[in-house]
C-alpha cells in the first residue's frame, strides 16, 4: 500500500484513540499524521508509533494534503465538515449515523460488502456498533444457504456511548460497592449491576432508534432491503464488547456442524464453542480481540431451518475502529491497484 496522509476528526474521543491503536497494530503506512478535535481539546497531546503529536482544532482549513480523514465526532460534526474534507480531496470514513442511508454513499463491512467500496463519492459510511458485529457473524451463513429472517436481541456495553459511559460504569461499581448512592450523568438509568432497554429516543414503530440503523443497515449491507429483521437493544454493565443473540431462519438447512465448519474458516470471525467445557463467546474475551467471537451455535427445535448462535464483539474494534481502519486499507489497495493500471 501507498503511504497515506491521515486525520483523524474525534482524536481524543474513544474511538478516536482506538483508532490510533489500530493504525500501530495494523503497521499501517502512514505518510503524515493530522490530530483534530474540538478548541476544548487542542493542545492536548497523543502518542502514535512513540512519537507525540498534538491535537489541533478542526477547522474548515484543517484537510489540505490529506488523502484519508477518520471521523469520530458525532453527526453534527461531520455534516459540519465533511464536505470540507471532500473539497480538499480526502476521502472519508465516518464513523457517524450522518451518511449511513444516504444512497450515494457505501455503507461497508470490509468482510461484507467490499465491493461498494468501488462506488464511494468521498465518504465511506461505518456502519452502526451493533450491526457491523451481526453482519460479520451472519454473513458466512448467509453465504452458505441465504438468510430469510433474522431475530438479534443485544447486550451492548456502556463503550457504546463512549468514554465518559464507560467512566460511569466503574464509578457507580465502586460507589455501589462502598455503600454509596449511585450517581449517574451519562445515562438515564444506573448501569452498574443493572440492564435497560438502549438509551436512544423509541420510534413511532415501537423500536428505538438503534433498533432501526440495525433494521436498515442490515438490509444495506446485505443488499436485501425487505430482509426481515427484529432487533431488541439492550444497555448491560460491560466495559467495551456487545454480546448479540441471534436466531436466524434460513433458505436452506445447515446442521450445526456444518456452521462449525463455515465460520472456523471465515474472515473476521473466531470459532468459540465448546459445549463440553461449557465455554462460548464473551464480553470479556472478546474485548480487544479483532475478530467477532462466534459459538452456541444449535439448531432452532421450532423451525428446521433454523439456527441459533451468541457472538461478542469488540464494540470500538470491529464496532468503530478496526472497521474503519480495514476500510482504509481497502481505499489504499484501491489506490494502488488504479494507479498500476494506469
Amino acid at each position: 500500500m501507498k503511504p497515506q496522509n491521515i486525520a483523524i476528526v474525534g482524536a481524543t474521543g474513544a474511538v478516536g484513540v482506538e483508532i490510533l491503536r489500530v493504525l500501530e497494530r495494523r503497521n499501517f503506512p502512514v505518510a503524515s499524521l493530522k490530530l483534530l478535535a474540538s478548541a476544548r481539546s487542542a493542545g492536548k497531546t497523543l502518542e502514535f508509533n512513540g512519537k507525540p503529536y498534538p491535537v489541533e482544532e478542526v477547522k474548515p482549513t484543517s484537510f489540505k494534503g490529506i488523502d484519508i480523514v477518520f471521523f469520530s465526532a458525532g453527526a453534527t460534526r461531520s455534516r459540519e465538515f465533511i464536505p470540507h474534507a471532500k473539497a480538499a480531496g480526502a476521502v472519508v470514513i465516518d464513523n457517524s449515523s450522518a451518511f449511513r442511508m444516504d444512497p450515494n454513499t457505501p455503507l461497508v463491512v470490509p468482510e461484507v460488502n467490499p465491493g461498494d467500496l468501488a462506488k464511494h463519492n468521498g465518504v465511506v459510511a461505518n456502519p452502526n456498533c451493533t450491526a457491523a458485529i451481526l453482519a460479520t457473524a451472519v454473513w458466512p451463513i448467509h453465504q452458505a444457504a441465504g438468510i430469510k429472517k433474522i431475530v438479534v436481541s443485544t447486550y451492548q456495553s456502556a463503550s457504546g456511548a463512549g468514554a465518559a459511559a464507560m467512566q460511569e460504569l466503574e464509578d457507580q461499581t465502586r460507589q455501589y460497592a462502598e455503600g454509596r448512592d449511585v450517581t449517574k450523568s451519562v445515562f438515564p438509568h444506573q448501569i452498574a449491576f443493572n440492564l435497560f432497554s438502549h438509551n436512544t429516543k423509541v420510534a413511532e414503530n415501537g423500536y428505538n432508534e438503534e433498533e432501526n440503523k440495525v433494521i436498515e443497515e442490515m438490509r444495506k449491507m446485505f443488499h436485501m432491503p425487505e430482509l426481515p429483521v427484529l432487533p431488541t437493544c439492550i444497555r448491560v454493565p460491560v466495559l467495551r464488547a456487545h454480546s448479540e443473540s441471534i436466531s436466524l431462519e434460513l433458505e436452506r438447512p445447515l446442521t450445526p456442524e456444518q456452521a462449525r465448519e463455515i465460520i472456523s474458516k471465515a474472515p473476521g470471525v473466531k470459532l468459540v464453542d465448546d459445549p463440553a467445557a461449557n465455554h462460548f463467546p464473551m464480553p470479556l474475551e472478546a474485548s480487544g480481540d479483532l475478530d467477532v467471537h462466534v459459538g452456541r451455535i444449535r439448531r432452532d427445535l421450532t423451525n428446521p431451518n433454523g439456527l441459533a448462535l451468541f457472538v461478542a464483539g469488540d464494540q470500538l474494534l470491529k464496532g468503530a475502529a478496526w472497521n474503519a481502519v480495514q476500510i482504509a486499507e481497502e481505499l489504499a489497495k484501491l489506490g494502488t491497484r488504479a494507479q498500476a493500471a494506469e
